[in-house]
This record gives structure tokens, C-alpha cells and sequence, in this order.
């Protein structure tokens, strides 16, 4: 981040298009069009490995930590390449246009993905395809071989599969591999045409100056195919479960903490490898992104630990981790780390110093500017500093609209109007919040597609306290109107973020 420049915040899952599910298809690149109209620099996607209904569809609670969903395939491109027919798409059921229903986009999607593998099974080149194989089967056959003997076992958790294979002795893994090679091919196949469409649409994006921050959540699910992969890299008991889990203390927020159930890292075991684990995961995602937002970035200082059984977190303890040792082990395998630092909430001083040694930019959300410390807060736009990305909020927040009319004080209404010098009415008030970010000295300014359409509390992505209901969110067609483009590249020009 050299020069002042500025983004939008969009997951593919919120792209319109006609097969219940944004995706890698036109629309992302109508998108992509749509930022370089409006003189963005980037575009902001969440993490983009494997949901589930059983995780909540969340990104964030994934069954790899390096792999790719398949629900983001684009259809479309099936049938550019020869792997469907246009017949083989139409009619597509009548989804909603507004929000995602994952569980029959899975059913639509898994027939259409069959098609697809069975025809591309009878075509004679395949070296693509093994090259890609060869390439990545260092996650890659864990993860397929983790999904296919899962489906086996329905909803038993890998830690009560039969003893060989939950330890993965070589034998029954062998065994397992020639009873499901079927399904292991078809999942590498899935992973393939992702990573084949992804880079597409990425060399798309950057040949018009569009550069992709990506998102990696600190923490991986218990139930992923790293943990069974990599057991001996987690806090886990003989019998391979969790002997610890993640979360965050008490605090102003909730009297019990937040219980997010992660099992945690045991830091002295990737430390001993040289923190390979690590290593391959931020390879994977700089393959993938050109800039990383860390979520959590404090957990590689200290961490909040829960002891395993826990109904809250209160009966939790911190415990340092190697953060800086680690960072600078980074630094001598990848030349540069663009990354960003999600840094929200209580951050110690220790957590600060390590930012600024390996100068990464933190984060400000100009929702959190106008509570009691205002006008001194570090989130207002006159006291950031130039090395951090504003936010007008995020995808775990309300948007701007919601957040004044249904989640403000009276008392933040007020100090908000007397920043801006004047009462607002509603319909404008997400342009001045945009405004605030694009004026402030932060070198990036990054606003959720939400806010950019001033849509209210009912368009938000994800309630944090809710299990149901989150990441649904979608763009209309008709939303990405010539007026506004023209007024977002008006502003993105008064400011100099072109």
C-alpha cells in the first residue's frame, strides 16, 4: 500500500447470477468491470475454502484451510469449456435472486458437478489436470481422501471413525484410497476447475489494475481435513480430541466471552518444523490473493485458551505465542507479506509492537468512532495514521444505514452530526460515512457493497451472535446502476485514491 488508493468488500457468494450462488462467471467479471469504472484498486473478498450447512455455510468454518469451494464454479464456464451443455443448465430452479439457499444450490450443483466429471473423465488430455495434482498433493490428497471417507460416516466426527483410519495408518489408508477412488478423483477434479476458473478471473482482475485481498482466519475447524492431516500440530488428547479450544475473555461485549470451540496450535511443534504448516498455508493464499487480511492477527501473540468442555469462556488463561519468530520466518520464505491485521477490540501493546516492527496496517471501522472517547477515538478519520485500511464496517457488522437507525445511541447520532457539521438525512448518510474514509490520510479505504447502495439492517452478511441465517446476502442486477458508478468514481477522484 505505496499510494492512496481504495476498494469494495464483496464476497463471490453475493454476485447475482442465475444458479442460486454468486460465482466465478460473468457477473464477477461485470464486477470487476464495474470497479475499474469507479477507479477501484481493490476488491475485497472472505475466505473462499469449502461451507457446510453443518458450520452454518460460513467461510470462516471450513473443512480445509486450502482448498477451494465448489459452490463458487461458475456453470456458465462448464459450458464454455465443453464439460456441459447449455440443455444440461436449463431450466435452473427458481432460486431466490436476493438471498442464497445453500442447501439447494448443493443439490443443483452437485448433479450439474457429476455431468461435468464424467465428461471430462472420457477426454484424453488430462496432463492439466495431473500437473495441478502433482502440484498441490500436499493438501490436496488429504483433503479429498478427508471429504470422501467423511461422506462414508455421515455425521460421525473423524475422531470416532474406526482406529486405523482416524490415525492414518498406512494400510487402511490405502484401503480406503482404492474403495473410493471414484469420489477421490471427482473431488480433485473439483478443486481443479476452481483453481482454473479462479486464476482467470484473478489475471482479469489484475490486467486492469484490480488487486484481490483475500481473508484467512487464524484458526482451523476441528472437524477439517488439516486436523486429520496434522494432528500432532494441535492441542489434542490421545484419543485425537480437543484438549483446549479458542476464544476471546469477557469484556464490555458479552459478561461470558466469546466460546468459538477452535481447537488451538500447539506453537512449539511448528516451531520445531520450521512453522511448515504455516508456510504452505500463506504460499496457497498469496497463489491466490494479492493482499491477506489476517482475522484474529492478536492469536499470534497471545491467545485466550478454554480447556475442552467449557459451556463459556470465562474459566480461560492467556498464553503467549511466538509472533515475532514467526513473522520473521515468513519473511525469509516470501520476499514481502502484504498483509493486514485484523486488529479490532482490546489490542495490547505487545500486539502493537509487533505490527509496527513488521509494518503491517491495522484496521479502523468508522462505526466504533463515536462512542464515549470521541472526539480522542483512533477510529475517528483525523486521528488515523496514514499505514492502515478504513472501514466504513465489515461483514460482521451492521451496515451503516442499520447501524444509525437500529444498533446507535442517541448520543453517537449526535457526535456523528457534529463531525460531519450537520444533521443528515438517512438516504445520504452512507455517501458521508464514504466520504469520511476516502478523505482520511489511511492509504486504503475499503466500504462493503452494502454501504455503497445505503441498503439497511435486513442486508447485512453476518450476525456474529446468530448460527443461522448469516452469508445469504446478495447484489441485484439492477443495483449497479451508471449513476452510481459515476457518483463512486466522482468521490474516488476528489480524493486521490485513482
Amino acid at each position: 500500500m505505496r499510494r492512496r488508493a481504495s476498494g469494495i468488500l464483496l464476497h463471490i457468494t453475493s454476485l447475482p447470477s442465475a444458479y442460486g450462488i454468486g460465482d466465478m462467471g460473468p457477473w464477477a467479471y461485470r464486477f470487476a468491470d464495474f470497479l475499474f469504472q469507479t477507479g477501484q484498486s481493490f476488491w475485497q473478498v472472505l475466505p473462499l475454502n469449502p461451507t457446510s450447512p453443518s458450520s452454518g455455510d460460513s467461510p470462516y468454518h471450513s473443512v480445509s484451510a486450502f482448498a477451494g469451494n465448489p459452490l463458487l464454479i461458475s456453470p456458465a464456464l462448464l459450458v464454455k469449456d465443453g464439460l456441459l451443455t447449455l440443455a444440461e443448465l436449463d431450466p435452473p430452479p427458481c432460486f431466490p435472486k436476493e438471498r442464497v439457499h445453500f442447501r439447494s444450490v448443493i443439490a443443483y450443483k452437485g448433479k450439474l458437478f457429476k455431468r461435468a466429471y464424467l465428461r471430462f473423465k472420457a477426454k484424453a488430455d488430462r496432463d492439466e489436470f495431473e500437473n495441478f495434482c502433482r502440484q498441490n498433493a500436499d493438501w490436496l490428497d488429504d483433503f479429498v481422501l478427508f471429504n470422501a471417507i467423511k461422506s462414508c460416516f455421515r455425521k460421525r466426527s473423524w475422531s470416532e471413525w474406526p482406529r486405523l483410519l482416524r490415525d492414518r495408518k498406512s494400510v487402511a489408508v490405502q484401503i480406503a484410497l482404492k474403495k473410493l477412488d471414484r469420489f477421490v478423483e471427482r473431488g480433485k477434479f473439483l478443486q481443479y476447475i476452481f483453481f482454473k476458473q479462479w486464476k482467470r478471473l484473478k489475471v482479469y482482475c489484475n490486467q486492469r489494475g484490480i488487486q484481490i485481498l483475500g481473508d484467512i482466519p487464524i484458526y482451523v475447524n476441528y472437524e477439517s481435513s488439516d486436523l486429520w492431516a496434522n494432528p500432532e500440530l494441535f492441542k489434542l488428547d490421545k484419543e485425537k480430541k480437543p484438549v483446549a479450544v479458542a476464544g476471546v475473555p469477557p469484556d464490555y461485549f458479552s459478561a461470558t466471552g466469546q466460546l468459538w470451540g477452535h481447537p488451538l496450535y500447539r506453537w512449539n511443534k511448528l516451531k520445531a518444523t520450521g512453522y511448515r504448516w504455516w508456510i504452505g498455508r500463506i504460499k496457497r493464499n498469496l497463489s491466490l490473493f494479492d493482499a491477506l487480511r489476517i482475522d484474529h492477527f492478536r492469536g499470534f501473540v497471545a491467545y485466550w485458551e478454554i480447556p475442552a468442555g467449557e459451556k463459556t469462556a470465562i474459566n480461560g488463561h492467556w498464553v503467549k505465542a511466538p509472533g515475532a519468530d514467526f513473522f520473521k520466518h515468513l519473511l525469509k520464505r516470501f520476499h514481502c507479506l502484504p498483509i493486514i491485521a485484523e486488529d479490532l477490540g482490546t489490542i495490547t501493546p505487545e500486539v502493537k509492537e509487533i505490527m509496527h516492527r513488521f509494518q503491517f496496517p491495522g484496521m479502523r471501522l468508522l462505526l466504533f468512532a463515536f462512542g464515549e472517547d470521541f472526539p480522542s477515538s483512533s477510529y475517528l478519520p483525523h486521528n488515523l495514521e496514514k499505514n492502515c485500511v478504513v472501514y466504513t464496517g465489515t461483514h460482521d457488522n451492521n451496515t451503516v444505514k442499520g447501524w444509525f437507525e437500529k444498533e446507535a445511541t442517541v448520543h453517537e447520532r449526535s457526535r456523528l452530526f457534529r463531525y460531519l457539521g450537520r444533521r443528515v438525512p438517512i438516504n445520504e448518510l452512507h455517501w458521508e460515512m464514504i466520504r469520511l474514509a476516502m478523505m482520511s490520510p489511511a492509504r486504503l479505504a475499503i466500504f462493503p457493497m452494502q454501504d455503497i447502495l445505503g441498503l439497511g439492517d435486513e442486508s447485512r452478511m453476518n450476525r456474529p451472535a446468530k448460527t443461522e441465517g448469516n452469508w445469504k446476502w446478495r447484489l441485484l442486477p439492477g443495483q449497479l446502476t451508471p449513476t452510481l458508478a459515476g457518483n463512486l468514481r466522482e468521490m474516488t477522484e476528489i480524493y486521490e485514491r485513482v
